[in-house]
């Protein structure tokens, strides 16, 4: 079993996660091994608050150009979480 320092990587600070905030809703960069079920013991261990709901999807990697060369950047998974009315992340201090 993973822990939960594992599965969560960071929380994504961008303009949706911003704009989701007041819903609630956070974004969270994980491993992309990690299921629904994982994510959600995750941040219900590290940050102490009730999970309601969890969304996953991946993150298809960019092409990019070195020089003559193209490259990719890695995929990477995204989860949006859902918490209970009334309980919250503090991302000041994250």
């Amino acid at each position: 079993m993973k822990s939960a320092y594992d599965v969560l990587k960071s929380i994504v600070r961008t303009e949706k996660g911003t704009r989701i905030l007041p819903l609630n809703k956070y974004l969270f960069h994980v491993t992309t091994d990690s299921n629904k079920i994982e994510i959600k013991q995750a941040v219900e261990d590290v940050y102490n608050v009730k999970v309601v709901s969890v969304n996953t999807t991946v993150m298809r990697g960019k092409i990019k150009r070195l020089r003559h060369k193209a490259g990719k950047t890695p995929d990477w998974k995204k989860a949006i979480v859902t918490l209970k009315e009334g309980d919250k992340i503090d991302i000041a201090s994250t």
